[in-house]
């Protein structure tokens, strides 16, 4: 599918697209994936809600809608007795049709297999804070998690190019940023054994951090840059992936807004800030830039002076590396569907 994605991408956009429609469900119904996380998919997919007539109403952020739906909606047959539809307030889009296809063929297949009222979302459970530890522990025991072993997270976009199919569990999450597909891997796999791209590969834990694991998997996602193909751990960050899981917001960090203002005016300023916080010195910096030293330290003394501290002294390079991570997770377009190419 994949490669059917690339060869008609040039040609058809929209067909392009639609084949990455395919593609995500195609993941979803080989994910075991529940009826709530299809339906979630589909309305990210669509951005509008969605629903079937045995199950619930799910906004684009994949909550559950309350009430009923309304009369003018775009459906699709599931069986003789059941349908899934769209609740779009215009008119039809390109798309449309082919995510309602996809959705009812995902949605039969689940059916058949399984009572979907009965069915829990095991992994949602697992994986979020807020529930207790023997529920963590009793949902990770029916998916087949050992308590001797550590595993970690892994997040991808609903539109992430798959290269394998691990037999892992997974599923689709509803979070902040929007609806994403989850997988928990063991703890030996690193960023080159990634099965999708984009992904964000959370910190390795035993069963009760996992948590933690797909809280710092959802900031490396954030962090994958273009092209598409990159995976980011978050263990390459240590301590400082921690504090931006702890509070991902940027909108109250000060260094963040000068950082913003500096890569703006200074077209050598991302790559420089790269080098300060990776070496130790203003020289090293210089060497792994091909600069000479004397243009480093200008480009230091400047960073210095609109940042309003220096990146080689006590904390400064600390407080340098959160900004950046934090200018990067606000610039961040790993969630976004990639241009057709």
């Amino acid at each position: 599918m994949q490669e059917l994605l690339g060869r008609i991408a040039a040609l058809d956009p929209t067909a392009s697209l639609g084949l990455r429609v395919i593609a995500c469900f195609d993941e979803l119904i080989v994910g075991q994936v529940n009826i709530h996380g299809l339906l979630a998919t589909a309305a990210a997919l669509a951005g509008c809600p969605a629903g079937c007539s045995f199950g619930p109403r799910v906004s684009p952020l994949g909550e559950t809608l309350a009430g009923d739906p309304p009369t003018g909606r775009l459906s699709h047959g599931v069986d003789s007795d059941a349908a899934v539809w769209l609740e779009r307030a215009g008119p039809e889009e390109a798309n449309d049709a082919i995510i309602l296809e996809r959705l009812a063929l995902a949605v039969g297949i689940r059916r058949s297999g399984a009572n979907p009222d009965a069915a829990r979302r095991d992994i949602a459970v697992l994986l979020g804070r807020d529930h207790p530890v023997d529920e963590r522990s009793e949902a990770a025991a029916r998916l087949g998690l050992s308590p001797s072993q550590r595993y970690r997270v892994l997040t991808q976009p609903l539109f992430a190019e798959w290269a394998s199919h691990p037999n892992w569990p997974s599923d689709v999450i509803s979070t902040s940023l929007g609806t994403i597909h989850t997988l928990i891997a063991p703890a030996s796999v690193t960023a080159g054994d990634a099965p999708a791209a984009p992904c964000g590969l959370g910190v390795t834990g035993a069963i009760p951090d996992l948590a933690l694991s797909f809280r710092t998997a959802l900031i490396a996602l954030r962090l994958c840059e273009r092209p598409a193909s990159s995976a980011v751990d978050a263990e390459r960050y240590g301590g400082l992936i921690h504090m931006l899981a702890e509070s991902p917001s940027t909108a109250t960090n000060p260094d963040v807004d000068r950082l913003e203002t500096l890569l703006t005016e200074h077209t050598w300023a991302s790559a420089t800030i790269v080098a300060v916080i990776e070496s130790s010195s203003a020289r090293q910096a210089a060497r792994s830039l091909d600069i000479h030293h004397s243009t480093m330290q200008v480009r230091v003394e400047t960073l210095s002076g609109e940042l309003g501290f220096d990146p080689f002294d006590g904390l400064g390079k600390a407080r340098l590396g959160v900004a950046y991570l934090a200018w990067r997770m606000r610039h961040s377009r790993a969630l976004e569907l990639p241009p057709p190419q």
